[in-house]
């Protein structure tokens, strides 16, 4: 059966009910190497749970084991939702009413119970997040919470009858989309990460992510994005993919996926096969993407192999009809993408998830018949099913009529619960976030990602007395980048000086400032094309590590030695 090479068990011995592990093939795996930059986790102990105890192959155990499930308690096994709460146990009045409407109970720990979950998403809502539409709720606040949280919920997974352990989830890519933004080590986005062009920086940035999801529970983490931009770009995905060149892209996910695995956490790739030539976005509508099959292979394809041969446990399929490989169908519910191309051709012997089920493309059929036809195309978790209930009862009734087989059903939990079956591995502790040695691994990419498209190369950008502006709802940026400019010896006043003005996600050209000296981009770099100013840097990104990498270039104390990893039309991948 099916291999996979990220799993967890449950630690009885561990607050936190969680610890994540390793695999590699049935042999045992060689010892993936520990950027040496990247502090080390902080061992506690554990013990195996009951399933990991059984001895034996882990996906033989695991097959086994699904096998001698019920229908209900294999539908429960691939559903992967969200619910209302910071708690397991102990949720609001306005909490318990919106996991009433998911699935008529009160709690999330009474959900991962009542379906058999297999899985749960982490979620939360920002204004200025692209996938926010599918993410109502808010569980995550800070590190220590989601610790409790999740502990909470593997209790209540270890109560349920079978007690097997959950996978839980959430998107942290960092950038636009992060889902855990205070307390933790920030990241810049992927795009600044294909800046920087080294993928040892992302390695070791990514090991750091992932030992500080560990710490706080969660073992899957929905990244990265492996997805490559085409020339126009692509509004949904922008700074969230490492760039336009798929070469490029593929050193970058194949490091990210080295780091986070070794960290503990499953990667998953994201979104197979490719959201990057499109500008549609899949949250409202189906996107097409208009390649040839030759084309996706050459194009889209490759970041997507890099990140399975480096052993990304996970690889969700995105809601996109590609034309060249399946016409007017998209991936998720393609059999053609999904196991002919994914299991077949690219020998991916790990989990399938669908990106959210709450998605427009998703929902042109009930939640039961999703569900099944989601199954049917080669999928194994369905993320976030609009309707609970009536999802898992589509299985069970696509099980009675023949229109799922068990064998299909049994298939997919296998892979599961062989992701869950591996020997253990100790839980970090809470005080490995925001080391120094995870700090120094970020602050490390972030300045090797500052790019002057525009400008001088070397000493000062700016001289004299700076005033700093932003476009709308950029005032935490403007004034870390304040702070971080005096820590570098710059006079910065609230007026009169010479301006240096920031642009970010979802600006336009009338966001720009013509009297400024010194525009920065936060984000992907387009909107420089439109900038007037005799000084044009690009970040990609507003993390304090982006912003401290920016100062010490304006102030002349650092070199910009990023480059482009997109096309900026006017402009050089690089000034310098």
């Amino acid at each position: 059966m099916v291999c996979v090479s990220r799993a967890l068990r449950v630690a009885a011995s561990v607050p936190v009910g969680l610890v994540l592990v390793a695999c590699g093939s049935d042999a045992p795996a060689k010892p993936r190497a520990v950027p040496s930059s990247a502090s080390a986790p902080v061992a506690v102990p554990a013990a195996p749970s009951a399933s990991a105890s059984v001895g034996g192959d882990p996906a033989q155990r695991a097959g086994a084991a699904a096998s001698a499930m019920s229908d209900v308690q294999l539908a429960g096994q691939v559903l992967m939702p969200y619910a209302y709460g910071a708690d397991a146990d102990k949720v609001d009045a306005a909490a318990a009413a919106g996991n009433q409407r998911l699935g008529k109970v009160n709690t999330p720990g009474e959900m991962v119970a009542k379906f058999h979950l297999g899985g749960l998403i982490l979620v939360g809502f920002t204004p200025d997040d692209p996938t926010g539409a599918t993410n109502p709720a808010t569980n995550v606040d800070s590190p220590q919470q989601v610790r409790t949280l999740t502990a909470g919920l593997q209790a209540a997974a270890q109560r349920a009858p079978g007690g097997q352990p959950l996978l839980i989830g959430t998107d942290q890519e960092f950038g636009v989309v992060t889902r855990i933004r205070t307390g933790a080590t920030q990241l810049p986005a992927a795009m600044a990460f294909g800046a920087a062009g080294r993928p040892e920086l992302t390695e070791a940035a990514w090991h750091a992510a992932g030992t500080e999801l560990a710490a706080m529970g969660v073992n899957v983490d929905f990244a990265p994005v492996a997805d490559t931009l085409g020339p126009a770009g692509s509004s949904v995905i922008g700074s969230r993919a490492y760039g336009a060149d798929p070469a490029a892209n593929s050193l970058q996910v194949g490091a990210a996926v080295r780091g986070l695995e070794a960290a503990g956490v499953s990667a998953a790739l994201k979104h197979f096969p490719g959201h990057g030539h499109t500008t549609g976005d899949s949250h409202d509508g189906l996107p097409v993407v208009q390649h040839s099959a030759a084309e996706w292979a050459k194009r889209d394809r490759p970041p997507f192999d890099a990140g399975v041969a480096a052993g990304a446990d996970l690889v969700m399929s995105g809601h996109l009809d590609v034309q060249g490989l399946d016409k007017g169908v998209a991936a998720t519910f393609s059999r053609k993408i999904m196991t002919d191309e994914l299991r077949g051709r690219m020998r991916f012997t790990g989990v399938a998830v669908t990106d959210a089920m709450n998605m427009a493309p998703a929902m042109k059929w009930p939640p039961g018949e999703a569900a099944v036809r989601a199954l049917n195309a080669g999928n194994d978790v369905l993320l976030m099913p609009p309707d609970l209930a009536a999802a898992r009862d589509g299985i069970v009734a696509g099980l009675k009529d023949g229109s799922l087989s068990r064998a299909r059903l049994v298939e997919a939990v296998t892979r599961i619960l062989t992701l869950k079956f591996r020997p253990g591995r100790p839980q970090p502790a809470l005080s490995v976030l925001e080391s120094e040695g995870h700090r120094k691994a970020v602050d490390a990419a972030a300045a090797a990602a500052i790019t002057v498209l525009k400008g001088r190369c070397s000493g000062p950008l700016i001289n004299g007395p700076v005033t700093v502006t932003a476009s709308g709802g950029r005032e935490v940026a403007r004034v870390t980048l304040v702070e971080e400019l005096r820590k570098a010896g710059v006079q910065v006043q609230a007026a009169g000086g010479t301006i240096i003005h920031l642009v970010g996600y979802g600006d336009r050209a009338t966001d720009l400032d013509p009297q400024a000296a010194v525009t920065v981009m936060l984000d992907a770099p387009y909107l420089l094309s439109a900038a007037r100013s005799g000084v044009l840097v690009a970040t990609y990104s507003s993390s304090r590590a982006s912003l401290t990498g920016l100062s010490a270039v304006l102030a002349g104390k650092a070199k910009a030695p990023g480059r482009s990893p997109v096309e900026v039309r006017g402009l050089p991948r690089s000034a310098c």
